[in-house]
């Protein structure tokens, strides 16, 4: 969970970009970009390491962003926006700058950011009655991000805003096992 200290980073060099990308009028290029680069955080633990390592330098860092922007062939500004956070020593703060921008861009099209975590990946189909009920629920655009985590055996982990819906099977035993020792 990142400390009240990285958020406030965090949401700096989220607006800044954010700023620069809008006026520059590459909102989307950038975005596509950071969610690209969220789905690398997120599927590899070599780039995990790479964002928390406190031994590795400054430039070896920044050569390495750069590295893998180049090959995933991101926006200019996007990859500028890299070198400085990691010649800033922020990379591990990057997770939190992704969400705040996004979040952000969310806000400035009047869409609700929901976070949606299921057991399995959702067929298309599913993905798009979840985004139908989703936008009834709220009564607007809904930006949807979707993870999925085994561990939840079943169902899924709906969040928008602060509002949180859990119905995962992984819940559910751990209530029932609450239940069952208060039983006894």
């Amino acid at each position: 969970m990142p400390s009240e200290t990285t958020g406030v980073i965090a949401d700096r060099y989220a607006t800044a970009l954010f700023d620069l990308a809008d006026g520059q009028s590459v909102l989307d290029q950038v975005a596509g970009d950071l969610k690209s680069l969220k789905a690398m955080i997120r599927d590899s633990a070599d780039l995990n390491r790479l964002l928390d390592s406190p031994a590795l330098k400054r430039a070896e860092q920044g050569k390495a962003v750069a590295a893998l922007s180049d090959a995933a062939q991101f926006h200019g500004l996007t990859k500028n926006f890299l070198g400085l956070v990691a010649s800033h020593r922020r990379l591990n703060s990057l997770p939190a700058m992704i969400r705040a921008f996004l979040g952000l861009l969310a806000k400035k099209r009047g869409e609700v950011s929901a976070q949606v975590t299921s057991a399995a990946a959702l067929s298309q189909s599913q993905l798009d009655a979840l985004v139908s009920s989703l936008k009834s629920a709220c009564g607007g655009n809904v930006a949807v991000d979707v993870a999925v985590d085994p561990s939840l055996l079943g169902g899924m982990v709906v969040k928008v805003g602060s509002r949180m819906v859990d119905s995962s099977l992984k819940t559910k035993l751990q209530h029932l096992k609450l239940a069952m020792k208060g039983v006894g």
